[in-house]
């Protein structure tokens, strides 16, 4: 099976880290802001930046899961959260 451009862009994508995403996407979000780009590249730079914007979101969701552990009740609703390793 051969990498579609949409799967070689996930891809690339998803073998960024946090920071590197981050600022790729502040870089996107400042050349969409100034204007100087043609509809259709502006067009790219969002679907990238919203490609970004969702790899950082679960970046972050991941970080803040191993961070903290929900504690339930015996009701099954959540009571708390404790730092990861902790019980």
């Amino acid at each position: 099976m051969t990498d579609t451009p949409d799967s070689a862009v996930a891809a690339d994508i998803a073998s960024l880290s946090f920071e590197a995403a981050m600022g790729e996407l502040e870089t996107i979000v400042r050349r969409l802001e100034s204007g100087d780009v043609s509809l259709e590249e502006s067009v790219t730079l969002y679907e990238r930046g919203h490609a970004l914007r969702g790899h950082c979101e679960a970046r972050l969701a991941a970080a803040q899961a191993r961070i903290e552990q929900v504690s339930l009740g015996a009701d099954g609703r959540p009571t708390g959260t404790t730092p990861f390793g902790e019980s």
